[in-house]
């Protein structure tokens, strides 16, 4: 009898701790308590390091503001976004730095971010940014 006992109460602590795991992951709590650093970039012609030579694209997901903040390879930014299931749109930057940089890479972060319509993460643990069903960034945590 203790053997049964001790298999179901082991069966529903697993049954718990699984759903709280996909609500968590469901409701995009992978996505938030990170910063995301920008490692893939589709589009332009020119060598990801030429484009941020001197600093990588940064994201960082603020749940109870709905906003993203980083450094867009330049200059920091801010933008608010809608999430709603792997769905995720962002909206125009506010205001930023104006510092001036080489590479060019600031604005075309910026134009691919106002294209992006989803998200997933991969088995990695990278963020990937989808425009339709392709992938257009890709961004790998950041140790704080």
């Amino acid at each position: 009898m203790k053997k049964y006992t001790l298999a179901a109460l082991s069966f529903f602590v697993l049954l718990l701790t699984s759903c709280k795991t996909s609500k968590e992951a469901s409701s995009g709590g992978n996505l938030f308590r990170t910063t995301w650093e920008l490692e893939y970039i589709s589009g332009p012609r020119i060598a990801f390091e030429g484009l941020y030579p001197n600093k990588k694209p940064q994201i960082t997901f603020d749940q109870k503001e709905t906003k993203v903040f980083g450094n867009n390879g330049c200059n920091g930014y801010s933008a608010p976004y809608i999430l709603s299931g792997k769905s995720l749109t962002f909206g125009e930057p506010g205001p930023s730095t104006l510092m001036f940089c080489d590479g060019g890479g600031e604005q075309q972060f910026l134009q691919q971010m106002k294209r992006i319509t989803s998200y997933s993460i991969d088995k990695d643990g990278k963020l990937i940014l989808n425009e339709g069903d392709v992938a257009t960034m890709r961004f790998k945590k950041v140790a704080k």
